[in-house]
């Protein structure tokens, strides 16, 4: 029987935890989110009706990899094969969250060698692991601060990379794993090393809903949805489906999306002034304020676009080689408060509040390309 999730548009109060998860719909090539919050704050909730609005991956049929037709590339070499004998057809599947227990091995996450065959036949026959299927799926960690360093190490080594290799004696093996990657953790449980939370582009802490009102909302539909399921589905399915068209429209204008240069030259000038290590965080900020562009059906970044882009991504980011904690809410609206970009005619008026002037502020006047 097919697990009933609460409806993702049915979430009420968390709305930077929505847009985190949204703009990963939108573009998985974000690559996923980190999401803190003490217990009962409705992360996994969340998590797991994210899986119900994605539109369905359009697979080559038979592949146990889920590799994608439209992109030759990254076929697994089963796939690679078969297209050269012969052609094959494609079909459509629901995305999944493929779940990673804190108690799994490195067998289990990579894969290994299926032994008994291997002994009683000769025949070397790779055995999937976990990582298998998250291929094009979400690939979901729950109390990720709790998993082990070696499982979290070989995790962020095929995110990085796109494949997951497994060498064994005699045995090479290698398939794409392009995935989702969403770690759940309440902090009171202890942190993340700085090299894995630098890995996670996106994050948010969701704590609990103080407004009396959002709270009630919050109440009256959780003894709705526990009362009947399925009525309380049915009642916010349009909702689900009108944000999975959303999405398929977003995915097609992504590239469509420009930037200009004056929000690149702010989004260097706030990582650099403030020692954002790396410049993986700059790259995550621009690809995330083009996600939410698309995702509101705008074809142009704004300056709105980039200060939510900077908060999801720097509030984790390590500075100065993890001598300095990361920067907070406060620090990255007071870079944005001082240093705003205001439209003007065909010219766009950088003001820097910071720099000392006659008139108090510097304006400076840039042509529009």
């Amino acid at each position: 029987m097919k697990r009933i999730n609460y409806p993702f548009s049915a979430i009420a109060g968390q709305d930077e935890l929505i847009l985190g998860l949204l703009l990963n719909a939108v573009n998985p090539g974000l690559g996923g989110i980190l999401i803190k919050g003490t217990k009962g704050t409705g992360k996994s909730t969340a998590v797991y009706s994210f899986a119900d609005i994605f539109p369905e991956n359009n697979v080559n049929s038979g592949c146990k990899f889920q590799c994608n037709p439209d992109k030759p590339e990254e076929w697994c070499n089963d796939c690679k094969t078969r297209h050269g004998s012969t052609e094959f057809s494609t079909e459509s599947k629901p995305v999944e969250i493929v779940n990673i227990p804190i108690s799994t091995t490195e067998e289990n996450l990579l894969g290994t060698v299926n032994i008994e065959k291997l002994l009683k036949e000769g025949e070397m026959e790779f055995v999937p692991g976990i990582l298998s299927y998250a291929h094009r799926n979400i690939l979901y960690i729950d109390e990720v601060n709790l998993l082990s360093d070696y499982i979290v190490d070989d995790i962020l080594d095929v995110a990085a990379t796109g494949w997951n290799r497994i060498k064994r004696e005699g045995f090479t093996v290698e398939h794409p794993s392009r995935f989702i990657l969403i770690g759940t953790m309440n902090p009171e449980e202890g942190e993340l090393r700085p090299q894995i939370l630098d890995r996670f582009p996106l994050s948010v802490t969701v704590n609990s809903v103080k407004d009396a009102g959002k709270r009630s909302e919050i109440i009256r539909r959780n003894i709705m949805f526990e009362s009947d399921r399925e009525k309380f589905t049915a009642d916010f399915s349009e909702r689900n489906r009108q944000l999975q068209a959303t999405i398929k429209v977003a995915r097609g204008m992504l590239n469509k999306v420009c930037t200009d240069q004056k929000y690149i030259e702010l989004i260097v000038n706030l990582c650099s002034s403030f020692d954002v290590d790396g410049h993986r965080a700059d790259i995550a900020i621009l690809k995330t304020a083009q996600s939410h562009a698309a995702l509101e059906l705008r074809v142009k970044v704004d300056e709105r676009h980039v200060r939510q882009a900077a908060l999801l991504v720097l509030r984790h980011r390590t500075r100065q080689g993890g001598l300095k904690k990361p920067l907070t809410d406060v620090e990255i609206n007071e870079f944005f408060d001082n240093n705003l970009i205001q439209e003007s005619g065909n010219t766009s008026i950088i003001i820097n509040k910071d720099m000392e002037t006659p008139g108090g502020e510097l304006l400076q006047l840039e042509k529009k390309s």
